[in-house]
């Protein structure tokens, strides 16, 4: 499946973004999915995940309580919902799809979008 990823920009600190990914395949909604960011310098990152017929999503620490992951697989797309938004979440974003399980090692996932940018700056 081919991944797009769109609606990265630059945001002033607590702003919100809404994150895009939509796939190219009808069957996009067997794939589980997940969200990564990679910051200049640093490790790509797994940040978030939703699984495959049944929506249960996980995130990681930082962004719990912040950061929203949906999908509406009657548009082969899913959504990042991130509030309160913080410098240190700046990094190119990504999405990716697997259709194994849940929330895999991130080298596990089959399909990448391109990623797009998020700046959180003043």
């Amino acid at each position: 499946v081919q991944l797009v990823e769109s609606g990265g920009g630059l945001v002033q600190p607590g702003g919100s973004l809404r994150l895009s990914c939509t796939g190219s395949k009808w069957a996009f909604k067997t794939y589980h999915i997940g969200w990564f960011r990679q910051a200049p310098g640093k490790e790509r990152e797994g940040i978030s995940c939703i699984s495959s017929p049944d929506y249960i999503t996980h995130y990681t620490d930082s962004v719990k309580g912040r950061f929203t992951f949906s999908r509406d697989d009657a548009k082969n797309t899913a959504y990042l919902e991130m509030n309160n938004l913080k410098p240190e979440d700046t990094a190119v974003y990504y999405c990716a799809t697997v259709i194994s399980y849940n929330c895999p090692r991130s080298y596990e996932y089959e399909s990448w979008g391109q990623g797009t940018q998020v700046t959180v700056s003043s």
